[in-house]
Order: C-alpha cells, then structure tokens, then sequence
C-alpha cells in the first residue's frame, strides 16, 4: 500500500535548514503568516524564536507550567491530555502541522495538560506577549489569531457533541475528521498513517480499546476501509461519512431511529 511519508519526513525534504523563515515555510497558509504580506511576515519572523526538535514520547508542554509561550506544529504529530489522580491518562486531542499548542493556558496562565510527540515533531515557539503587541499593531494577524482560537472552541464544542453519539458515529467521525486534516496538508484522503493506539484512540472517544478493535474490523468486513499495521485506507468514504453525520441527520428527522 503506498502511504505518504510522515510528517517529519516531508519536514526535513522541503526544510533542510534549521534557520528557515515564516516566509519559506511549508505550513505558512495555515499558520499565523496567514493572509499577511512579505513585510509583515518579516515583522512576525523577529519574534519567533527558532525550531524545537521534541522526540518521539517526549512530553514539551507539562501540566502545572507557567505559560509563556505558544508552539506551532512545524512537523510532527501530538497529543495533548490530562492524567487522574491515579495517574490515568485523559487524552483531549490529537494535533498536527500548522495547529498551535498552548491555546487552553491564555486564560489562567498555567498549563492545564500535557503535549507529548507522537512522533519525531519540531516546534516554532511564540513568545505570547510578543505576539499580542504585534497583533494590535497588525489587524490582520489579530483577527487570523481571533479565527484560530475560535476554531479551538469549536473543535472542542465538537467533541462534547460527538461524546453522546453511538459507538459506530464516534469512529467514523475520527477518521472522517483525520481524512480531512491530512487531505488540508497535502497528503492523500485516503490513505494515511495512525499514529495513535488504539487504547489511544478509545480513551480520547470514550471507548475500550476493545470497542475501537471492533468496530476496524467492522469497518474492514464492510469494505469500508483496509488496515495494514497503523496505515488505514479509506475504500469508501462515502459511507463513513454518511455513518459520521448519521447523529445529524436523526436530529434533523431524516432517519428513524427505529427503523435504522
């Protein structure tokens, strides 16, 4: 199965240097630069500090921490999550290049979980009061930097929906929304590489790892998708998508639930 190389593979193809620029940068259309031109790029580039390598299993974001900086995916994947008093963890989401780390501590000025790399990832650190300077002075930074933040509201209003729909709903909704994101990056739709565990993936579904075992052999009994250790493809997207609006379209009154 041809499966596209991994985040960092493709980060140390188009990015050799460990010096590059906002305005070289592969994740530019979905970062900060977005919408600015060369000039104010430059402005932005001053302030950002350089690349962070962070190791596959390393954590770079602990709960507790002062918050002084944000951390933009330059390559790479992550998880964030919380642990219990009993040390288990939580895991409130999975991120990739171009999405910003650190958003949740604006507020109370601590970091309230963990980001750990799922992968070898680099990181551009945000100096955050820095950057707020520059976004009163820039207003199209401060209204890109008003739209990224309340699409992390929504992507977490997203996930309290989609915790009251059926099992089947809940995993085709997860690889729906890694289809896309991978798609918006330059990969394949279909074809990609899950990082997570399963258990990984159960916990941040609300699901034993058991459950999220079942229901990939489900999907592949369908047709649906193929496995082949952590590569999935998609063979039909249509239906998994169709199962991922399926909560949707019986609140609308387009289905019976009954008769489903």
């Amino acid at each position: 199965m041809n499966v596209p190389f991994s985040s960092l593979q493709r980060l140390n193809e188009i990015s050799p240097a460990p010096d590059n620029t906002c305005a070289q940068c592969s994740s530019r259309t979905r970062c900060l630069p977005y919408s600015l031109d060369e000039q104010q790029v430059g402005r932005l580039d001053k302030i950002i500090g350089k690349r962070c390598l962070v190791r596959r299993n390393e954590l770079l974001i602990r709960v507790g921490e002062p918050f002084h900086c944000l951390h933009i995916i330059h390559g790479g994947q992550f998880k964030t999550f919380q642990n219990n008093a009993h040390g288990k963890q939580s895991i409130l989401g999975f991120h990739m290049s171009g999405e910003i780390l650190g958003m949740n501590a604006i507020s109370t000025g601590f970091h309230e979980g963990n980001a750990m790399a799922l992968e070898d990832s680099e990181v551009c650190k945000v100096p955050f009061l820095q950057l707020l300077v520059l976004c009163a002075e820039l207003p199209l930074l401060q209204q890109h930097f008003h739209r990224i933040l309340s699409e992390e509201i929504n992507r977490g209003q997203r996930i309290m929906r989609f915790l009251g729909t059926s099992a089947d709903t809940r995993f085709a909704i997860f690889l729906i929304d890694l289809s896309t994101r991978f798609a918006e990056r330059g990969y394949s739709r279909n074809e990609f590489k899950v990082l997570m565990s399963r258990e990984e993936i159960g916990n941040y579904l609300g699901l034993s790892m058991e459950s999220v075992s079942r229901l990939m052999s489900k999907f592949r009994r369908k047709g649906w998708i193929t496995t082949e250790g952590r590569n999935v493809s998609i063979r039909n997207y249509a239906e998994i998508n169709a199962v991922a609006n399926e909560e949707k379209l019986t609140i609308l009154g387009h289905i019976n639930p009954q008769e489903h």
